[in-house]
Formats: C-alpha cells, sequence, structure tokens
C-alpha cells in the first residue's frame, strides 16, 4: 500500500525500512523493467552514481531476504541492474 507505506503478504505484514519500501516501490512502478543501480540512487536515495556502488545491491540482498520466496521475483539484471517481475 504505497499511500500507508506498509507492505503485506497475505495477512503478514512486512516490515521494511523506509529506503527498502522507496526500492520496492520503485521496482514495482516499473514492473518487468530494468532498473539500473544508477537510476536507483537518484529516485531512492536521491543523489547522481559516482563509480561503482554497493548500496543498492546490499539494499536488495535485504529486501529479497525480508520478502523471503517473493524476493526471488526481483531479478539482477547482470552489470545494468534490477527488475521485479
Amino acid at each position: 500500500d504505497i499511500n500507508a507505506h506498509t507492505v503485506a503478504i497475505g495477512e503478514k505484514r512486512i516490515e521494511l525500512t523506509i529506503t527498502e519500501f522507496k526500492l520496492l516501490r520503485e521496482l514495482l512502478l516499473s514492473k518487468g523493467r530494468v532498473k539500473s543501480r544508477e537510476t536507483l540512487l537518484n529516485t531512492v536515495w536521491g543523489y547522481t552514481f559516482e563509480g561503482y556502488n554497493r548500496t543498492v545491491d546490499t539494499h536488495i540482498q535485504r529486501l529479497r531476504h525480508k520478502l523471503g520466496d517473493h524476493g526471488k521475483k526481483i531479478t539482477t539484471v547482470r552489470s545494468i541492474g534490477y527488475m521485479i517481475r
């Protein structure tokens, strides 16, 4: 629920940080399309990409873990970024 800033799988509420929520929202709003790390850094964190940054990768890993089996829907597109199926 974007307006309430909540995430649930079935009846189970998933606790996400604000950053994790923003990251998931960005991926869901672009479902089926690849979002580059640079774009995610800009839209979620609010800064431009300057060199390789593991911030996005680390947050994706945490988000996948919190979403359990549904986290597998977040796909890595090697050398580009991420997308959600």
